[in-house]
C-alpha cells in the first residue's frame, strides 16, 4: 500500500509509541512533498516539547524518518498544482484558505494517485482524492 502522508501524521512519529511507527512496520510506502520537512522544521520546538525529547533525538530521528518516508520535490508534482486548486473552488473561503495551505499534498496525491493519510477532515470534503484518517489506516494494516 502506498500513501501521501501530511504533516500532522509525520509530526507523530516522535512521539513515543507512535501510530506512525507501528505502520512502518508492514508493507507501506509512503510519500510527502520535501515542504512537510520545513513543516517540522518550523514546529521543532513544539514537536520537542510535545515528545519530551532533546533537540539531538529530535534531528537524530528526523534523519531516521526520512529514510522510511520518500519526501518529493516541487518540481516532481508542479505539473498537478492547478488541478489541485481547482478541487477547492466548492469550499467556502475560509476552508478554501485552509485547503490551499495543504495543496501541496493534494497535488502530489493527484501526480503518484496515492490517497492520503491525513486527520484533517478538510480533506475529506473533495471527492477526487481518497483520503483515510488515522483508525482507518489502522484497520487497513491490521488486515495486511
Amino acid at each position: 500500500m502506498k500513501f501521501i502522508v501530511d504533516s500532522n501524521v509525520l509530526f507523530t512519529f516522535f512521539w513515543k509509541d507512535s501510530i506512525l511507527r507501528h505502520v512502518l512496520e508492514k508493507p507501506v510506502a509512503l510519500f510527502s512533498p520535501e515542504y512537510a520537512l520545513s513543516e517540522i522544521d518550523m514546529h521543532a520546538s513544539e514537536i520537542i516539547k510535545k515528545s519530551k525529547t532533546s533537540e539531538d533525538i529530535f534531528n537524530k530521528q528526523k534523519v531516521e524518518l526520512a529514510l522510511h518516508v520518500h519526501f518529493i520535490s516541487l518540481k516532481e508534482y508542479a505539473s498537478c498544482i492547478t488541478k489541485a486548486v481547482s478541487l477547492a473552488k466548492q469550499y467556502s473561503k475560509k476552508d478554501y484558505n485552509s485547503f490551499i495551505k495543504d495543496i501541496d499534498f493534494y497535488a502530489l496525491a493527484l501526480k503518484t494517485g496515492c490517497p492520503i493519510w491525513t486527520n484533517d477532515a478538510l480533506f475529506k470534503k473533495q471527492k477526487e482524492i481518497l483520503v483515510f484518517d488515522t483508525k482507518e489506516i489502522i484497520t487497513l494494516c491490521n488486515s495486511l
